[in-house]
């Protein structure tokens, strides 16, 4: 059942205007007082979570064109992106001699001049664009030599190909490299004999030439403008089923898995050293999570020990083995995803799972003491017991939560300040009613919240986000500002095409609506919470000195209605500079979105030497953002 609104809402509701029906128009003010500081805002707020899903990662992050290039699935088969070129009799999925995996394609050879292979196509390639890759081939000697060839159009001449003349027997890997002479979205690489005898294909690769390490640079570029002090991963849903170890090694013989949570294989090609890496490149901190749905303690204590421990460890030494030395000294591991729930691989009672937990903690902490470890938390019971029983077996908890669509601007806007509320409220009531808790607060890390809804644009889960979900998550920062002593940390779910604050096509990568707005706070949103009083409402008004110096005092204000506002502002303790910078967020209508490869429809507007007002102007729809300097 829908909650009754509550005098704010109905507020809302009155101030709206053409959504809701015209009524007796609220006038908003509010009153800013900088003397009244609050507990800090964490920087880890601006949190990131990915997790093998969709095209998060595959398709999204890492630069990998081809899909199931380690063949998972028999090559024309239902779930195979890979055809036969020739008679489909002639390639047949050998179980005796894989190179990785339990099989690989084997194309016998007619021996007459005809090709036979097979191609994998809907490749995106550009025009004048360089691609490598490489190929794992085992050949008779009279199916010498390979060709493989990167196609763009249908003639004889849109491709270019690379002819092999190598290897004739074993396994053995070559390289591969093309240009593109056109641009096209159905692309294709082709892998052909003309020969006789057969051939087999282990595994095969094909890159942008400018990928950075196995990284997209576009989305690459696009993960630096969101500057997240730290990525959440491998999951979600996906880590109760995962092996850690299947991720290490040289990425060719990395085994191919089904995906154990949801659609799609597992390539196994990011694992820990490319995601640690990851976030090296980003300058961010790692949050692993461990598998205590189907693993056990022994499984995450060994891989606390491979990432943080000595060289000399056992997990040291196969980690230098495996190209890194050092340890990373990740510092925040969570123990597990959601078990509460029944859709978890490995749920179990609450009883049982708080048992689990501690003996996962126990076993961690040995490994490195210094590590932070948070717990699966779900307001109600779930999180009452877990920290009854397990409050000193862990230094958060964490929470979830998803919001779907509403019909109106206003209700659909406020679901996410009122859920972060929701979570805030249970929290201090656990900490008043929880002995366990008197001595040893748990912060909140809300490591998973979004909008969830609409079609998959953009692969299993891929939504695409509008102007009004943007104005949803700016006033979702608010309400984690305001709870700024509760929350440690939030993660935002997830990062690239997956309920994504960036989308991806083929070739191109955008800034989503959301993903603009977490930018905006990030960069210039201040980490002193101050008190805000007054009746604001329509409006969302948060404020908070930039740094500990005092210099600029920061005022964000979202305009959640379809009417431009006007908001009367009064400064305590504080005097104003003449002119203000000046940021705003807006667009056509509610259903403004970014797409890639187009120009985008929300964005930031900055606007410098503005001047200061005793009343803020909001256009329609609208988040903006001000630095007001302290008048010298």
């Amino acid at each position: 059942m829908r909650k009754a609104l509550g005098p704010a809402a109905l507020m809302f509701l009155i101030a709206a205007g053409g959504a809701y029906g015209q009524a007796r128009r609220a006038t908003p003010k509010a009153t800013i007082e900088a003397g009244a500081l609050r507990t800090p805002i964490s920087k880890y707020i601006y949190g990131q979570f990915i997790e093998h899903l969709g095209r998060c990662i595959y398709g999204g992050i890492w630069a990998e064109m081809l899909e199931d290039r380690k063949f998972f699935h028999p090559v024309g088969a239902k779930d195979s992106p890979w055809e036969a070129v020739g008679e489909a009799r002639n390639v047949r999925m050998n179980p005796i001699l894989p190179y990785v995996g339990v099989q690989a394609p084997e194309i016998r050879l007619k021996g007459d001049g005809a090709p036979g292979g097979i191609v994998q196509k809907g490749l995106g390639v550009v025009a004048g664009k360089s691609y490598v890759g490489r190929i794992v081939l085992a050949a008779d000697p009279g199916a010498v030599p390979i060709e493989v060839s990167l196609i763009w159009g249908p003639g004889p001449d849109d491709r270019q190909a690379v002819e092999l003349r190598g290897p004739k027997g074993d396994y053995a890997t070559l390289p591969l490299a093309f240009t593109a002479a056109a641009s096209s979205d159905q692309a294709g690489l082709q892998i052909i004999s003309r020969g006789r005898e057969a051939f087999r294909i282990g595994a095969v690769s094909l890159m942008p030439a400018d990928n950075v390490e196995g990284f997209r640079p576009d989305v690459l570029a696009l993960l630096k403008e969101l500057d997240s002090p730290v990525y959440r991963w491998p999951g979600g849903n996906f880590v109760s089923g995962y092996d850690w170890r299947d991720g290490l090694g040289e990425r060719d013989t990395r085994p191919p898995r089904k995906n154990p949570a949801w659609l799609g294989v597992e390539s196994n090609d990011v694992g820990l050293h490319e995601f640690l890496r990851l976030c090296e490149i980003l300058g961010t901190e790692p949050y692993i999570a461990v598998n205590s749905g189907q693993g056990s303690e022994t499984m995450a204590a060994d891989e606390v020990e491979y990432v943080n421990g000595p060289a000399d460890a056992p997990m040291g030494r196969l980690r230098a083995a495996n190209g890194h030395p050092a340890p990373w000294k990740v510092r925040f591991w969570s123990i597990g995803n959601e078990m509460y729930g029944d859709w978890q691989l490995g749920h179990m009672p609450l009883a049982d799972y708080a048992l689990k937990h501690n003996r996962f903690a126990n076993r961690m902490w040995v490994e490195d003491p210094a590590v932070k470890l948070i717990g699966v938390g779900a307001i109600g019971a779930w999180s009452e017991g877990m920290l009854k029983e397990s409050a000193r077996f862990m230094d958060f908890m964490s929470e979830h939560f998803y919001v779907q669509s509403r019909s109106g601007l206003l209700d659909h806007v406020s679901q996410m300040p009122r859920e972060i509320k929701r979570i805030a409220d249970a929290h201090r009531a656990y900490r008043k009613s929880i002995p366990a808790l008197k001595d040893k607060p748990i912060p909140v890390a809300l490591d998973e919240w979004n909008y969830w809804y609409g079609p998959h644009l953009y692969g299993e889960l891929g939504t695409q986000y509008f102007l009004k979900d943007a104005l949803g998550v700016a006033a979702g920062l608010h309400e984690f500002f305001r709870n700024s002593d509760l929350f440690i940390m939030a993660n935002y779910a997830q990062t690239v095409n997956v309920i994504g604050a960036i989308k991806t096509s083929k070739t191109a990568a955008v800034l989503d609506s959301t993903g603009v707005v977490l930018k905006l706070y990030r960069n210039h949103f201040g980490s002193i919470p101050v008190r805000v009083s007054g009746a604001p409402e329509p409006l969302d008004v948060a404020a908070a000195w930039k740094d500990a110096k005092k210099k600029i005092l920061t005022v964000a204000v979202v305009n959640p209605t379809k009417t431009a506002q006007k908001l009367p502002l009064t400064l305590k303790g504080f005097k104003p500079a003449k002119t203000v910078a000046k940021y705003i967020i807006t667009g056509a209508d509610e259903l403004a979105c970014n797409v890639p490869g187009r120009e985008p429809g929300v964005r930031i507007t900055e606007l410098t030497d503005v001047p200061m007002a005793d009343s803020l102007s909001l256009p329609p729809m609208s988040i903006v953002l001000y630095e007001i300097g302290v008048r010298s």
